[in-house]
């Protein structure tokens, strides 16, 4: 053999070790997919998910489901391949791992962080919802059971389904029409609505459960048709006011929002 031939062959065994280091080794990476859905009207493990003293509550039909993703955790070994058949299926998305564990480097700490978020949204949902009916904490009590789930990506369904639990549209009906409306959103106090993540795959899971409109953030409009079921409605919102507004509009026929 040359010596211009084995440089070749030297090379192309470097090449190939260093191809089969990368394929192998961990990567900061982890993979999500379509979590569950819970029907924030109705019960969940038993218990009802919204529970409301102090003032009257209605009767609702139809369901206001929110939803979730599930991702590898922390200490998951994410790999190369793994994250090439991500890139290739509309019901997985490779994400940077810090954008899913902000927070903690065990499982631990990140489903501390992640209880700590959810009761906190669970505060701000009840006074976003008590807000925009002008009534006060003072004498309304809302306790939210829903078990299993954390972050704050609920509080938007939380707070609509409170709305429609303590008024409905304010003449009688349900803000859902008797539909299956599914939706994901921060919520602040004052009723503004936030972003979260994973957008795509939480229509794909609201779609999966039985939806089929989804209340989005504004702002990730775009995020959210990339991979848009068949059959699913979006609904851009970026206040709790507007996601009343735009049932309302969908029960009735009239202007809706879209994405």
């Amino acid at each position: 053999m040359s010596s211009r031939a084995r440089a070749l062959a030297v090379c192309t065994a470097l090449v190939l070790a260093l191809l089969v280091t990368v394929a192998l080794a961990p990567l900061p990476y982890s993979v999500a997919y379509p979590g569950m859905t819970a029907n924030v009207l109705g019960e969940d493990k038993g218990k009802p998910v919204i529970t409301i003293t102090g003032a009257g509550t209605r009767r609702t039909s139809g369901e206001l489901r929110m939803t979730s993703i599930v991702a590898t955790g922390p200490d998951a070994s994410v790999r190369l391949p793994d994250i090439v058949r991500g890139w290739f299926h509309t019901d997985e998305a490779v994400m940077p791992r810090e954008a899913v564990y902000p927070v903690g480097n065990n499982t631990e700490e990140i489903a501390e962080h992640n209880a700590k978020q959810m009761k906190e949204s669970q505060d701000t949902a009840t006074a976003a919802a008590l807000g925009q009916l002008n009534k006060s904490e003072k004498d309304i009590k809302v306790k939210l059971s829903l078990a299993d789930v954390g972050g704050p990506s609920a509080g938007l369904m939380f707070a609509v389904g409170i709305v429609d639990k303590l008024d409905g549209d304010g003449a009688g009906h349900d803000l859902t029409g008797g539909r299956t409306i599914a939706g994901t959103g921060t919520i602040s106090a004052g009723g503004k609505v936030g972003a979260v993540g994973g957008v795509p795959l939480k229509t794909q899971a609201a779609r999966r459960d039985g939806a089929s409109v989804f209340l989005v953030p504004r702002k990730e409009c775009a995020d959210a048709r990339a991979e848009l079921p068949n059959g699913m409605r979006l609904i851009p919102v970026s206040t709790l006011d507007g996601a009343v507004d735009a049932l309302k509009a969908l029960r009735t026929g009239g202007k809706v929002p879209s994405c």
